[in-house]
């Protein structure tokens, strides 16, 4: 099971005084050296946290893996090719919701996704899409082309104690077609150091994507061992 933090929250502290600190780069370095595998970064439309500057900055000095969330706009398109992460995660994007809200609908946008994913493959880039556990969205991945899917568990981590069963069925009977359609699986929103262990038990998912309940953890205990007690449960 791989670990790839999100710093986006990093990036917000600093925005919130549009200052010089706390840098993300410094963030991303230290979460790899406690064993961190990937680094995860969502580039907004608005620019809220992450800027296009660091996405440079990243992809000149991290050794792991640059994953960026991005919405399937021109805009976007443009930037991952300039910037060329290792992968792209496709995401929906609302310009006033506080954190992403639940995953993208590739069916109803089959064709700008397909057309997405073919411009990102022939600048040698990888396409995951974050999606709700449903089947459909699951096949439509993998008929638009995709190399993974990330599944969302944000319904999980936020189901109340009676609905957490049904809500991990949902999520392993995904992670069980992605895997069988030659997709792989990844996961993440909302996951913690208590809920991860049902969803870090699946063995269809190798991948899942923290941020919040890590950079919270930092704000208290430091980066480095925040990162490394993620590393532990995993």
């Amino acid at each position: 099971m791989r670990l790839a933090v999100n710093i986006d929250h990093i990036a917000t502290l600093r925005e919130a005084r549009k200052a010089h600190e706390p840098e993300p780069v410094a963030a991303a370095l230290i979460a790899e050296r406690a064993g961190a595998q990937g680094i995860t970064v969502h580039l907004r439309g608005d620019r809220r946290h992450i800027q296009d500057r660091d996405l440079e900055q990243l992809r000149q000095t991290i050794s792991t893996k640059l994953n960026v969330e991005m919405a399937v706009t021109a805009d976007m398109a443009r930037v991952a090719l300039k910037v060329r992460p290792d992968q792209v995660t496709l995401v929906p994007e609302r310009p006033q919701e506080l954190t992403t809200e639940g995953g993208l609908d590739v069916v109803a946008q089959a064709t700008a996704v397909a057309d997405f994913v073919r411009q990102m493959h022939e600048g040698g880039i990888r396409v995951s899409i974050f999606l709700d556990p449903i089947v459909d969205q699951v096949r439509q991945a993998k008929t638009a082309g995709a190399d993974a899917v990330e599944i969302n568990t944000g319904r999980y981590a936020d189901a109340p104690e009676a609905s957490v069963g049904a809500e991990l069925s949902r999520i392993v009977e995904a992670a069980r077609l992605a895997a069988r359609q030659d997709l792989e699986v990844l996961a993440g929103h909302g996951l913690n150091y208590t809920n991860v262990i049902a969803i870090a038990e699946i063995p269809e998912i190798v991948e899942l994507n923290i941020g919040h309940s890590i950079v919270a953890r930092a704000a208290l205990l430091g980066m480095e061992r925040a990162v490394r007690d993620m590393v532990t449960l995993l």
